[in-house]
């Protein structure tokens, strides 16, 4: 058997981003959210929440989608809505105008902790109730929004639909880094969705990993996560391939890595083992040393039990460094997105690395000795980041790390090279 040379591992850079969350529609208004200490929890109202631990969450509101605008003759499932939504955003940021992909070139990687849900449960209770439905056992399915996504915008290539629990949207992205790196693709559109559904919420709140009051992250008077639903997309492209037709990247996707620590339902192991190789093995596949990560965005969900051991990770891999960095989590101001989690969080990773405007965590106001890092409480701050880490946990046990990295403007008016002066949150230049 021949022995075939080792392929060059390709640079790969992220060239476009969409997102759907409470706090709005599209990448401008969530990053505005966030920078501005916004909350989009509130009371939900698309169902009945009775009965649950805790009747708030991170509901889309005022949510309108037009099938005709994606050339499909009936609307999908609310969270394939909310993906083809972000996805649309995306590709347009990093240029890919309709028919412009090599389909055969471009994949996806996706992320979903229930799938299709809206759309079975809507069909088995009309089927009980021997009404017609307009949803079908497909829309249910996971693969679906591999299809539509494929169908409305040429992705051809490699596709993959992962489910890691809390875990999946980072762990897509570190499967897209790996299929362009090695040559299965030149561009892939990693992201994940997930949308607030009665069984889904029913279940969760049973685990009572919910709070019946508010999240509050890394606070010692932490009681449990709140749940929010939307979608993130991120383009990630081979860096010469986005040169080759003049893209402008938005920062770089150094190193990624998965684990599985097994180690209980909802609960994060003793002493952290799996968090901290995660972060560990993420930033040696980034070729970083751990002093050059500047910020993490962490998954931070505000439970007594998992906050604690995410500190710990941190402070292991990063050692006295951790303290002489900001750490934040974005899930008081969107809630816990479930499979869309670590996309949403690899965004606003990516907004602080172009912007250097570092996320808050929201409702942080009691310091916990066993949480003793700087994490940005309550307000946005300005802040030089070159590299950066997003982590996330899941049940189970599943981990996952992306490193991102700055890259050097050139021609984006958005960027401005060195400094923290002449930035605000939104993104563009100070008036």
């Amino acid at each position: 058997m021949s022995v075939q040379p080792e392929r060059t591992r390709r640079r790969v850079v992220v060239t476009g981003m969409g997102i759907v969350t409470c706090l709005g529609t599209g990448l401008e208004a969530s990053w505005r959210g966030l920078v501005e200490g916004r909350s989009g929890i509130g009371r939900l109202t698309k169902f009945d929440p009775a009965g649950l631990r805790n009747e708030e969450g991170g509901q889309v509101r005022d949510w309108a989608f037009e099938p005709s605008e994606f050339g499909l003759p009936n609307a999908p499932d609310e969270a394939t809505q909310f993906l083809l939504v972000a996805a649309r955003e995306a590709l347009a940021q990093a240029g890919f105008a309709a028919g412009s992909l090599e389909a055969s070139r471009a994949g996806m990687s996706l992320a979903t902790n229930f799938g299709g849900g809206m759309s079975w449960e809507e069909h088995v209770r009309r089927r009980l109730a021997e009404q017609p439905s307009n949803h079908t056992f497909a829309e249910a399915s996971f693969h679906t929004p591999l299809v539509h996504l494929a169908r409305v915008f040429g992705l051809r290539g490699p596709g993959t639909l992962l489910s890691n629990a809390c875990a999946s949207g980072t762990a897509a992205i570190g499967c897209a880094l790996e299929a362009i790196r090695h040559g299965r693709a030149d561009v892939v559109l990693a992201g994940g969705h997930d949308s607030l559904t009665p069984s889904c919420l029913a279940g969760l709140s049973i685990l009572a990993t919910m709070t019946r009051d508010e999240i509050r992250p890394f606070s010692a008077n932490r009681s449990g996560t709140l749940f929010g639903e939307g979608a993130a997309a991120l383009v990630l492209e081979d860096l010469e391939h986005a040169r080759a037709r003049g893209a402008e990247p938005l920062a770089e996707a150094l190193g990624a890595w998965q684990t599985n620590n097994a180690y209980h339902l909802t609960a994060p192991d003793k002493g952290a083992r799996g968090m901290t190789r995660v972060l560990a093995e993420a930033i040696a596949d980034a070729g970083l040393e751990p002093g050059a990560i500047g910020y993490v965005n962490a998954h931070g969900t505000g439970t007594q039990a998992h906050d604690p051991e995410e500190t710990h990770a941190i402070k292991t891999v990063l050692g006295e460094h951790a303290h002489r960095i900001p750490v934040s989590s974005i899930k008081a101001a969107i809630g816990h997105t479930m499979g869309a989690a670590g996309a949403c969080e690899a965004v606003a990773t990516v907004q602080t690395l172009r912007t250097g405007w570092v996320p808050p965590t929201l409702n942080y106001d009691e310091p916990d000795p066993e949480c003793d890092l700087d994490y940005v409480p309550n307000v946005a701050r300005c802040a030089e980041v070159r590299s950066a880490a997003s982590m996330s946990a899941g049940v189970g046990g599943s981990n996952a790390c992306v490193v991102l990295a700055s890259v050097p403007p050139s021609r984006s008016p958005l960027l401005k090279e060195g400094g923290q002066g002449g930035r605000n949150p939104a993104g563009g230049e100070a008036s």
